[in-house]
C-alpha cells in the first residue's frame, strides 16, 4: 500500500517558514512582501482561488492587493494597471488570474508584467530561463510538486519519469524540473501511441490530463510514484484526479490524494515565488 503524501501538511510547514522568512525581512530590512491579483470577471473558481490567496498572504504577514474588474473590461486598461503595479515599490509580485475573458490576449497581458514581479513564472523571459536552467521564477503547480517530491525523500537522478499532459502550466515546465534532477523524462499527450505502456515503465508518474481516473492500476508500474496533479468534479460533486486512486494506490509506493495533494502546494509556493521577489528587490 502506497505511502499518502499529504501535500496539506507539507504546505502548511512551508507556509510557516514563509511567515518566519517575511518576519525577519521586516525586522532587517523594513520590506514587506506585497502581492497584487488581478481579477477579469465573475468565474466561480477564479474568485475562489483569490480569496484564497489573499488569506494565505493574510497568514504568512504579505501585504495583499486585489483588482476585480467586470469580464468587459477593455485589454488597454489592464495594460495600464499592470504597468501601474510594475513601477509600485510595495508589491513585489504580481498575479494575473486565469483564464482572461476572450477578448482580451493572455499573451499580450503576461508579456507586460515585470520578470521580476512574475511570480506565476509564465512570462516569456523565466519560459525560456527555465529551459537554460535559470529562471526567476517557476510556475507556482510545478514548483510545489517538485517540493512535494523532495520532502517526501524521494530520488529522482536515473529514474524514469513519465508526465501525461503537455500544458505550459504544468506539464512542460515540470518536464524541464524533472531534467534538471537527472531523471529520464517522457512526455505523453493525446496522441501517444499505447499510453499504457509508455505509464507503465514510469518509476515516477505524474498525471495532469484532466480527465477523471484516467490512470488506472494496469497503466502503473509496480513501487512507482504517482503525482496525481487532476482536479475534476463529477456528477455527484465529489472531487477527483486523473488517477483512479483507490486501485492504484495499492500498487505505487508513493502517492498524492485529490482533494489533499497537489493543489494546496500550488498557493504556498506562490507565497515563497512572492518572498523570492521581494527580496531580490533589495538588491535591484
Amino acid at each position: 500500500m502506497a505511502v499518502i503524501i499529504d501535500g496539506n501538511k507539507i504546505a502548511q510547514d512551508i507556509r510557516e517558514e514563509v511567515r518566519q522568512s517575511a518576519l525577519e525581512l521586516k525586522k532587517q530590512k523594513g520590506v514587506i512582501p506585497g502581492l497584487a491579483v488581478v481579477l477579469v470577471g465573475e468565474d466561480p473558481a477564479s474568485q475562489v482561488y483569490v480569496g484564497k490567496k489573499a488569506k494565505a498572504c493574510a497568514e504568512v504577514g504579505f501585504l495583499s492587493r486585489e483588482y476585480k474588474f467586470p469580464s468587459e473590461t477593455e485589454e488597454e486598461k489592464l495594460l495600464k494597471i499592470i504597468k501601474k503595479l510594475n513601477k509600485d515599490k510595495l508589491i513585489h509580485g504580481i498575479l494575473v488570474q486565469l483564464p482572461l475573458p476572450k477578448h482580451i490576449s493572455t499573451e499580450k497581458i503576461i508579456a507586460a508584467i515585470d520578470p521580476y514581479k512574475d511570480v506565476d513564472g509564465f512570462h516569456p523571459y523565466n519560459v525560456g530561463s527555465l529551459i537554460t536552467g535559470n529562471p526567476l521564477f517557476v510556475p507556482c503547480t510545478p514548483r510545489g510538486i517538485m517540493e512535494l517530491i523532495f520532502r517526501s525523500g524521494i530520488e529522482l537522478a536515473g529514474k524514469e519519469a513519465v508526465v501525461v499532459g503537455r500544458s505550459n502550466i504544468v506539464g512542460k515546465p515540470l518536464a524541464l524540473l524533472l531534467l534538471a534532477q537527472n531523471a529520464t523524462v517522457t512526455m505523453c499527450h493525446s496522441k501517444t501511441k499505447d499510453l499504457p505502456k509508455v505509464t507503465g515503465r514510469a518509476d515516477v508518474l505524474i498525471a495532469a490530463i484532466g480527465k477523471p481516473r484516467m490512470i488506472e492500476a494496469d497503466m502503473v508500474k509496480e513501487g512507482a510514484v504517482v503525482i496525481d496533479v487532476g482536479v475534476n468534479r463529477l456528477e455527484n460533486g465529489k472531487l477527483t484526479g486523473d488517477v483512479a486512486f483507490e486501485e492504484v494506490s495499492a500498487k505505487a509506493s508513493f502517492i498524492t490524494p485529490v482533494p489533499g495533494g497537489v493543489g494546496p502546494m500550488t498557493i504556498a509556493t506562490l507565497m515563497k515565488n512572492t518572498l523570492d521577489a521581494a527580496r531580490r528587490s533589495i538588491n535591484s
